[in-house]
């Protein structure tokens, strides 16, 4: 066999020329020779070198010469941020699949995706990765120029492009990305379908806006960057623009965060808002947002599609059928996913015609689609709706486009009425069309009779929803967007009722006062005397309570409006009663009794008038009356009465509100009357209840101090937290009202000695509330019971100095408060210890829990064990599982084990022994 050596010049000429799969004929012409001189050079090089036919001379030409090598990936000029989990899916699918077509909506970052994940598997490829970029092809017969100009060939005579691609890459192992093929998809999928059959050893990577549509094609949806947890969205910002010369220190996350969203995370347009950072800031940025298509420009850009958002979208656009960027531009009109029905109806034409184009338009990559089994939805992307509004106002069919997206919003929303089992999450899905369409309709004077219905209607959908903000303001909203002025006093009353779920007081007082300026007549007068009414019924929700004699005035003139009206003449005498009342605990020359006669009066007028919003709201003072009267169990009895009327009242904002605070005034009463199990299932339907969820210090705080008195310090330490998260988020606002909650959390902390968090919550506490309701209410029970739980009974004493009957002990805390004092006296060894018994016995009277406190006292100071236990039964009744421990470790001897085991199992730390008495 003859070595390389023995071919001659020119034989060696045409042997690298056959390494390029080069036919006789375009050898002879490249090299100026005949064919037949041509077809004698081979024959000679098959003996030379003794090789069996012309193919392995080829294949010996391929691994003798220089390999060629690829043109090299375009160098990104910026830092690849993120998208861990793609990389390795694009990856892994490239290995399996010889065609991969990774595909979305311009701007999404699919280039740099694709260019990221060609340079990281570039080693399984013995030849390497080659690229090409088709954007500057004009028409598909320019596929095979650009895939030719990326791989080195030139034009060979006698032979196409395709035929030299196909020759030069028949051999190799190969991974060829071919970008931007979304204009030429047709001409694109017969190229690779000849390429990946002539070139077995050949991967194809494409990127495109639409998929190639062959059989062999495996796509890869390109996400937008995420927005969750580690986010790679907020990552690209940071990075970009601490680039662009403005590094955010420190980083302010929820805002960047907030800002690609409104982006939905597309990357391109995260890298041109970031390039403004430096001369907009955050908050500018978020202001232009509003208008994206104009604040997403970018300098000069090697690709002028990527300029600017709009330019992307442009090219995007003009690649689509007339017919079907019509279709693009209608549907920009819905701000949430949307259906193809939803679409046919907005857009006016057949449901198959449109649904043929959501088709296309997905495929396009500007619609996102998702499947589920109640059906597609569509939705586009911010930036592709804003550009299809701008398109529809450009064509003048934006109005009408809107129109009919608010009648189509209207159906919805009367639909929406109807009880269904799937109601929330049908709401949820057409929610922010229907507050679109809302915004557009009230600034049209030709909508305004539909604007306002849809704002009702709205405003009722989100109340149902616990939406209690926006049902407010949506009510309001259609009082004023309505034409006649007892329908707008109407919605004004609702939003008022809203109000008071939020625990607005002056929300309250300002809207019935608008409803009584807009109704007039006997409808007034009821709308001032609420108005009244609530100043008295809910002053600690106000931020600003109205002075006496500006509420005076309102009963005034409310009363010389009523006239012979039975539900505003009910009003009245309630307002009238609320103040007497009101009056009366600021006096000590105040008659209980003729106060609750009066009171009494005004439930039989409400009764009377057929009212049962306005009768529970006269029960309500009628429980406070007697309360103050001292009549604790009828004031329980009549709490109890209330919850029963509303059970019956059909559900509105006014008798949620009511009933909300029905359950406050119940679960107040039923703790003043020793009724623990009730009062704590009182208060847990407060703490579930969802409108109460934006003011869950609120919602919580009777829970906290039901369950502390309870014990159950695990119960109170979980919803403590849930208290002090929402009060700071509601501003740390100092309210007597909340103090009770907050020393009833101290408590529990000292009773498992845990000092420094007590502190902090006696400093909260302090914060709170500086009343006498704190001195000598329920900040004295909180601290007797941890004071005598270490043993420091005469410090308790000392805490509860005043007599029940001297000091103005709220109604509430009276029987725990005198059942404390008179066990201090007892474990204080007190010389007058059993004549207060007697006392206090009278005074908590039918209450079992402070009954059974005085008498386990009474049996600790007769050394009566077996009686002294008997109150544990009680305790356990009333699920007082801390006074059960107690009451054990008070009997002494194995009794005192049990109860400080059971101590141990609530998280409390042991108890001081118990004192030995005189009696003993």
């Amino acid at each position: 066999m003859a070595a390389e050596g023995d071919i001659s010049p020119r034989e060696a000429e045409v042997l690298e020329l056959l390494g390029s799969h080069l036919s006789n004929a375009e050898i002879a012409a490249k090299l100026f020779i005949s064919v037949r001189t041509v077809e004698s050079h081979v024959s000679s090089m098959l003996r030379k070198l003794g090789v069996p036919d012309r193919r392995a001379l080829a294949l010996r030409a391929a691994v003798d010469r220089p390999r060629q090598e690829p043109v090299p990936l375009p160098a990104p000029l910026t830092s690849f941020v993120g998208r861990a989990r793609e990389r390795v899916e694009l990856s892994e699918m490239i290995t399996t699949h010889r065609q991969v077509t990774a595909i979305g909506p311009g701007g999404v970052g699919k280039t740099r995706l694709a260019l990221t994940v060609a340079a990281e598997v570039a080693g399984q490829y013995a030849d390497g990765v080659w690229f090409a970029d088709l954007i500057p092809v004009t028409d598909s017969g320019m596929i095979a120029t650009a895939v030719a100009g990326a791989l080195g060939l030139g034009e060979q005579p006698g032979r196409d492009l395709t035929e030299s691609v196909l020759a030069a890459l028949a051999d190799r192992q190969a991974l060829l990305v071919v970008d931007n093929c979304e204009h030429v998809v047709d001409g694109m999928a017969r190229f690779l379908e000849r390429l990946l059959a002539a070139c077995p050893r050949v991967s194809v990577l494409a990127t495109s806006q639409a998929r190639l549509m062959v059989p062999f094609e495996r796509v890869y949806q390109v996400p937008p960057l995420s927005l969750a947890g580690e986010s790679d969205a907020v990552a690209l910002f940071m990075e970009r623009a601490a680039a662009a010369g403005g590094p955010l220190d420190p980083p302010q996350h929820d805002q960047i965060t907030a800002i690609c969203a409104r982006l939905d995370g597309m990357a391109l347009a995260i890298e041109l808002a970031a390039a403004r950072y430096p001369t907009l800031g955050l908050d500018g940025i978020t202001s232009a947002l509003s208008h994206p298509l104009r604040m997403l420009t970018g300098g000069s850009r090697a690709d002028q599609r990527h300029r600017s958002v709009r330019a992307v979208l442009d090219w995007s656009h003009a690649l689509l059928e007339p017919a079907d960027q019509e279709l693009l531009h209608l549907v920009s009109i819905f701000v949430a996913p949307f259906t193809a029905s939803a679409a046919a109806e907005v857009a006016g034409s057949e449901m198959g015609v449109v649904a043929d184009g959501l088709a296309r338009l997905a495929e396009q990559s500007l619609l996102a689609v998702t499947a589920s089994p109640k059906g597609t939805s569509y939705r586009a992307l911010e930036t592709i709706r804003q550009y299809g509004t701008e398109r529809l106002s450009e064509a003048g069919e934006l109005a009408g486009a809107r129109a009919r997206h608010l009648r189509w919003c209207l159906t919805q929303a009367v639909g929406l009425a109807a009880d269904r089992p799937d109601w929330r999450a049908r709401f949820d899905a057409v929610a922010d069309d229907l507050r679109a369409a809302l915004m557009w309709a009230a600034g049209e004077p030709e909508q305004r009779a539909d604007a306002c219905r849809l704002a009702r209607h709205l405003a009722e959908l989100t109340f149902t929803r616990h939406l209690v903000g926006e049902a407010q303001q949506r009510y309001e909203q259609a009082s004023a967007l309505a034409d006649d002025p007892a329908a707008a006093a109407s919605m004004l009353r609702r939003a008022a009722a809203v109000a008071g779920c939020r625990m607005r007081g002056d929300d309250m007082y300002r809207l019935y006062r608008a409803a009584a300026r807009l109704a007039g007549g006997t409808a007034a007068a009821a709308d001032l005397a609420t108005a009244a009414i609530a100043t008295y019924r809910f002053d600690t929700q106000f931020e600003q309570v109205p002075e006496p004699a500006e509420v005076v005035a309102l009963i005034t003139e409310a009363r010389e409006l009523a006239g012979d009206d039975p539900s505003a003449r009910a009003m009245v005498a309630l307002a009238e009663a609320g103040r007497a009342l009101t009056e009366a605990f600021g006096s000590p020359g105040g008659t209980a009794r003729e106060t609750v006669a009066l009171v009494e009066s005004a439930v039989a007028l409400a009764r009377h008038a057929g009212d049962p919003l306005g009768e529970s709201a006269a029960l309500d003072t009628l429980t406070v009356a007697q309360s103050w009267a001292g009549d604790t169990f009828a004031s329980a009895a009549t709490a109890r009465r209330r919850i029963t009327l509303l059970s019956s009242v059909p559900d509105s904002p006014a008798k949620t509100h009511e009933l909300i605070d029905a359950l406050a005034a119940s679960m107040e009463s039923s703790l003043g009357a020793g009724d623990l199990p009730n009062a704590r299932r009182w208060a847990r339907q407060l703490a579930d209840h969802p409108l109460l969820a934006e003011v869950g210090h609120r919602a919580t705080a009777w829970l906290l101090v039901a369950d502390a008195l309870a014990g159950d310090a695990g119960d109170v330490l979980a919803a403590s937290t849930r208290f002090l998260d929402a009060w700071r988020r509601a501003g740390s606002p100092a309210r007597a009202g909340l103090g009770p909650p907050a020393a009833a959390v101290a408590m529990i902390h000292g009773l498992r000695d845990d000092h420094a968090a007590r502190g902090e919550w006696s400093a909260i506490l302090r914060r709170l509330d500086t009343s006498p309701w704190q001195t000598h209410g329920y900040g004295a029970v909180f601290d007797a019971i941890l004071l005598l739980h270490r043993g420091q009974a005469e410090e308790a004493m000392e805490r509860m100095a005043p007599e029940p009957g001297e000091a103005r002990i709220p109604w509430i805390w009276l029987h725990w408060y005198a059942a404390l004092r008179c066990e201090a006296a007892v474990l204080a060894g007190l010389p007058d210890a059993r004549d207060r018994l007697a006392g206090t016995r009278a005074v908590v009277a039918g209450n079992p829990l402070a009954e059974a406190i005085v008498e386990r006292a009474e049996s600790f100071l007769g050394q009566d064990q077996k009686r002294l236990l008997a109150t544990a039964d009680v305790f356990e009744a009333a699920g007082c599982r801390y006074q059960v421990a107690r009451t054990m470790v008070l009997a002494g001897g194995e009794q005192a084990e049990r109860g400080a085991a059971a101590l141990a199992d609530l998280g409390l730390a042991p108890m001081a022994p118990a004192p030995m008495t005189s009696e003993r």
